[in-house]
């Protein structure tokens, strides 16, 4: 056997102090725990939004068969609403009770949450409300995920790190997007940081909630944007433009959400007969506009955007009628409703931006959605998921200049200020959007 030379016998001084310090060891350690625990979570995130959006291609298909059915929807609205006044508790709170237990954690998030919201929402989309997905995907993942909580006996800043997971499993499975939805989880519930001690989790409950809903069989919509131009100063002129476009029309999104919310609590004082009134009125407008095209996801009219010129209105009659049926108490996401607000108005603005269409439609999509979450990495990294590397600039700037244009508002009232978008709203730091939009209106 060989003596050592000198320069293994360096290397192995070297590695053995290197293990000595202590932290490689930690590092295994802290790895393997959140593996165990994101194997969990992404199992049942992942297997929860299989189940869900399979269901919810049923409903859809049922109710486009059998289009009388929308007539119920004021009887399914008061199901709902006595559903969540009489056992929802601070279940009601739904995606802002997950950013608020990230931000001061209290108690277990109720299990409840998770089956409340998935029935809620199927009986919204049965019967012909517009809303969308991503917040029972999310609540159903952030509620399965902290009953880990009592299991491994978690402090209160892994319960943080754990309802995290939860959430990037829950958008990443749902969208099959899962660098996007891990990153949601950390950008989302603090306005203009990230929590990188939650990084490797958040990474890991996506990737295997992803990889198990794709297992379970279940595919996700795909998008194409078949001409990217080349880089300019005037193609960079114009994405500028449409970004700030875009975040105007995430902010109205936001707040229309708000506004509708606020009137129907002012004016209707028992909850259950908000969504029974509304109900009422969004059936009777299906009626009158004789289209289904704006309830539900909408996602034929949001491929449509990518291949063919569509009346100017549609993101318009989208956001009035996802702001009223989320508004009156009816149970959904906003993100894919923002998703066909911010597709529908890329393919108006290609009638006046000489950018292509598809390419404008996918700069919507994720731009808009960017605007009203305050998430513009989240939404730079979805847009390379959807749609490639070739248009990554273009979305990069339409993303972070929507960010920038819809001010401090936002779908998510609980989202705390961590660093305000700009130095003239240094005052709100530290604030949440929703105390902020509650002063504007005073």
């Amino acid at each position: 056997m060989k003596n050592r030379t000198p320069r293994n016998l360096a290397f192995s001084k070297f590695l053995s102090k290197m293990l000595s310090s202590g932290e490689q060891a930690t590092a295994i350690l802290y790895t393997l725990k959140w593996l165990l625990i994101c194997v969990l979570v992404g199992c049942m995130a992942g297997s929860a939004s299989a189940f869900f959006l399979v269901a919810l291609d049923w409903v859809t298909d049922y109710r486009e068969a059998n289009t009388w059915i929308i007539w119920l929807l004021p009887i399914g609205g008061l199901f709902v609403g006595l559903l969540y006044h009489y056992f929802a508790g601070r279940a009601a709170k739904g995606n802002n009770l997950l950013l608020e237990e990230i931000q001061r954690p209290k108690q277990i998030i109720p299990f409840l949450m998770a089956p409340l919201v998935l029935l809620g929402t199927l009986v919204t989309h049965l019967l012909g409300g517009s809303a969308g997905r991503e917040g029972t995907a999310v609540q159903m993942g952030g509620a399965l995920a902290d009953q880990l909580s009592k299991i491994f006996k978690l402090r209160p800043r892994d319960r943080k790190v754990l309802i995290i997971t939860g959430i990037s499993a829950g958008f990443s499975s749902l969208f099959g997007t899962p660098l996007a939805g891990a990153v949601f989880g950390l950008e989302v519930f603090i306005l203009g940081r990230l929590r990188y001690e939650a990084l490797l989790p958040s990474f890991l409950a996506a990737v295997i909630a992803d990889y198990v809903c794709f297992a379970w069989g279940v595919g996700h919509t795909s998008f194409a944007i078949p001409v990217v131009p080349e880089l300019s100063p005037i193609a960079i002129f114009y994405a500028l433009v449409a970004g700030a476009i875009f975040g105007l029309a995430g902010m109205v999104f936001s707040r229309s959400t708000h506004f509708f919310s606020q009137q129907f609590r002012q004016y209707i004082g028992y909850a259950p007969f908000r969504p029974l009134l509304g109900g009422l009125v969004i059936a009777v407008v299906v009626w009158a506009m004789g289209t289904t095209k704006y309830i539900g996801l909408g996602v034929p009219t949001i491929l449509a955007a990518f291949e063919q010129a569509l009346p100017w209105y549609d993101s318009l009659v989208k956001v009035v009628l996802t702001a009223f049926t989320l508004g009156a108490g009816f149970k959904g996401g906003e993100v894919t409703p923002l998703f066909f607000t911010g597709a529908t108005l890329g393919n108006a603005l290609s009638g006046a931006i000489p950018l292509p269409m598809a390419l404008l439609a996918g700069m919507g999509l994720v731009a808009v959605f960017s605007g009203a979450t305050n998430t513009p990495l989240t939404s730079t990294i979805m847009a390379i998921e959807l749609f490639g590397a070739d248009s990554s600039v273009y979305m990069a700037l339409a993303c972070v200049v929507a960010y920038l244009f819809s001010g401090h508002s936002g779908i998510y009232g609980s989202q705390l200020i961590g660093t305000p978008k700009h130095l003239v709203y240094g005052r709100h730091k530290g604030k949440y959007l929703g105390d902020i939009t509650s002063a504007n209106k005073e």
